[in-house]
């Protein structure tokens, strides 16, 4: 009975972890999980982001996001700041997913 349980609740740990980069943009700052400004120039992010076409690419927490169509498919809700100063992350877009990555990994938690 304790492996069953031990084992499903691995199984749960794992699709969360793999979910992470799956994110919803909504349109008021207090419904986010992580406020994001979007610079744009890479050197200036935290995180390089690649927007995936399908959700099941968002791998991990390595900044291959796929924004679902309903916030309930989220594993994270993000708002878009219009300053720098407003976000907890800063990212930038990339036009490859090998570009990818995390430039501040002491924000990584964020997107966990």
């Amino acid at each position: 009975m304790n492996t069953k349980l031990l084992f499903i609740l691995g199984l749960m740990i794992l699709s969360l972890k793999l979910s992470a980069q799956k994110v919803y943009s909504v349109k008021y700052d207090y419904q986010a999980d992580v406020k994001v400004f979007i610079t744009e120039h890479d050197y200036q992010a935290d995180l390089l982001v690649y927007k995936v076409d399908y959700d099941y690419q968002a791998k991990e927490n390595k900044g291959l996001w796929f924004f679902t169509k309903y916030d309930y498919q989220a594993k994270k809700k993000v708002f878009f700041t219009k300053y720098d100063y407003q976000a907890d992350l800063k990212i930038c877009f990339v036009d490859y997913n090998y570009q990818a990555k995390w430039r501040n990994s002491q924000k990584k938690h964020l997107m966990e």
